[in-house]
């Protein structure tokens, strides 16, 4: 499996931002985030900052940090295909009328 690469560095990316006379604390601040998290998204994944930040820049998200998306999903497994087990306290009462 090849890896892509990213369109654009760190670096690069801070200096877009700049650019467009913004610093990342204060485009953090105004998406709602908290003020380092911007910051953090070097080397944290945090998806709702990597989107402002991708979108302020005019790119996806996908195309500045490739090796984290797709987005892992979670081990929650599909109850139609595997459905829960039955619980053992289910058959207490029965085991209790059973014992008596």
């Amino acid at each position: 499996m090849s890896k892509r690469k990213p369109i654009m560095d760190w670096e690069a990316i801070k200096a877009e931002v700049h650019r467009r006379r913004m610093t990342l604390t204060e485009l953090a601040v105004r998406s709602g985030l908290h003020p380092s998290i911007l910051r953090k998204v070097k080397t944290m994944t945090h998806y709702a900052g990597q989107d402002v930040l991708a979108a302020f820049i005019d790119q996806k998200p996908e195309n500045l940090w490739p090796d984290r998306y797709p987005k892992k999903s979670s081990g929650i497994l599909d109850t139609a295909k595997w459905p829960p087990l039955e619980s053992q306290n289910s058959n207490a009462s029965t085991d209790m009328q059973v014992a008596a």
